[in-house]
């Protein structure tokens, strides 16, 4: 009797065994579920302002890629502050997310925040404007400097060499300002004459009052150039009130400004599209952080739109 307990005690060690190393989820097929490649990223992105159709469009971009791709964008808004574009990336760094993209307020004023970035050996991308300090990973925009050549010759097509322009500047300091100056000026040296050269900060409230400030002391110009269409439309705003025919060329072909082109009541803008630069951005930023090496600067082609 004893004998035969003792077989039944070893016959079920030796089954408990074989269970044991034919469980599934083990060895080999534990293996080759290893984790996915990509997804789980968390990407923080601080953004120059939302109440901007442009960078709405741009963030949405961005978003749409990430939940494509399985990563997670945290956006957020610096209201056109610099100093809170700066507290908003040191929030990022504390939450510890993997990657920073940032759109700069100011281009100057950023490089600090970014270098904060790089001592928490976290990278950081640029987007549609360029940081002057700190390592980045990438820089994703179009070329500001083309656009604004784009923008000054159709300028000069319109109203002639010789003719008395305003130029309403973004905000100063941001690389798409300077960029997009320089640009213009490249052309209009020598062609045009520049009566009127003022910030407008990128929003359109401000280029209405710029405009109506620009009418009153120059009565007799006959085109403008706005570093963005929110200052383009706002600057229109002015023009109509007072019953003038200046031609109005912008940049950014944002919904309203595209509409006032086809519509005859803008000449122009620079298409510059901003859903494609946020798409760009979180594929570079994933690349990246998959360890692929990407490209230090990116560029977004341009498009005139005319009417």
């Amino acid at each position: 009797m004893k004998k035969i307990q003792l077989l039944l005690v070893l016959l079920a060690m030796m089954i408990l065994a074989a269970c044991s190393m034919e469980a599934p989820g083990s060895g080999d097929e534990e293996a080759e579920s290893g984790g996915e490649a990509g997804g789980d990223y968390t990407i923080g992105f601080s953004i120059s302002t939302l109440n901007n159709p442009f960078f709405v469009t741009l963030s949405e971009g961005a978003e749409a890629k990430a939940e494509e791709l399985g990563a997670t964008v945290s956006v957020v808004d610096a209201q056109d502050d610099a100093a809170k574009q700066a507290s908003d990336v040191e929030d990022l760094i504390q939450q510890g997310v993997d990657l920073i993209m940032i759109n700069p307020v100011d281009s100057e004023a950023v490089a600090a925040a970014v270098e904060s970035a790089n001592a928490a050996n976290i990278p950081v991308i640029t987007v549609d404007r360029s940081a002057s300090g700190g390592e980045v990973v990438s820089h994703i925009a179009s070329d500001n400097v083309a656009g604004g050549e784009m923008a000054g010759e159709l300028l000069v097509s319109l109203v002639g060499e010789g003719a008395k322009v305003a130029e309403l500047e973004g905000v100063p300091g941001s690389s798409a300002a300077n960029e997009r100056g320089e640009g213009f000026n490249n052309v209009a040296e020598g062609q045009l004459d520049i009566v009127a050269k003022q910030t407008a900060n990128f929003n359109r409230g401000e280029g209405l009052t710029v405009m109506e400030n620009i009418l009153q002391s120059n009565p007799d110009i006959t085109g403008v150039f706005a570093h963005n269409d929110e200052m383009a439309l706002g600057a229109l705003e002015a023009i109509e009130a007072a019953g003038k025919d200046i031609t109005v060329v912008g940049f950014d072909a944002t919904e309203d400004a595209v509409k006032a082109v086809e519509e005859g009541r803008m000449a122009g803008t620079v298409a510059q599209k901003p859903e494609m630069i946020g798409e760009m951005a979180v594929e570079t930023a994933v690349k990246s952080l998959e360890g692929e090496e990407v490209e230090a600067s990116i560029p977004v082609e341009l498009e005139l739109i005319k009417e």
